[in-house]
């Protein structure tokens, strides 16, 4: 099994370089899984994560799922 990687969002929100940084991750790794870690920095809302998650999962593509449990984001 293959190691998952790790990220993190935080005071600076969802920004154009981090949705770089993810795309190019999944473009140039094996790895199918991500998990995304979301501080409390950037919300303290759950309803506020969910819209964080799927903002990231839409601009990635339609071939991406995506599963919040608490503040972690899981990406396949």
């Amino acid at each position: 099994m293959k190691p998952i990687k790790k990220f993190q969002i935080g005071k600076n929100g969802l920004t154009d370089s981090f949705i770089n940084q993810i795309k190019n991750f999944f473009e140039h790794s094996d790895s199918e899984i991500i998990k995304i870690e979301i501080l409390k920095s950037c919300c303290r809302d759950k309803t506020q994560a969910n819209k964080i998650a799927e903002k990231l999962v839409n601009t990635l593509g339609k071939n991406f799922t995506y599963k919040l449990i608490g503040y972690v984001l899981t990406i396949r």
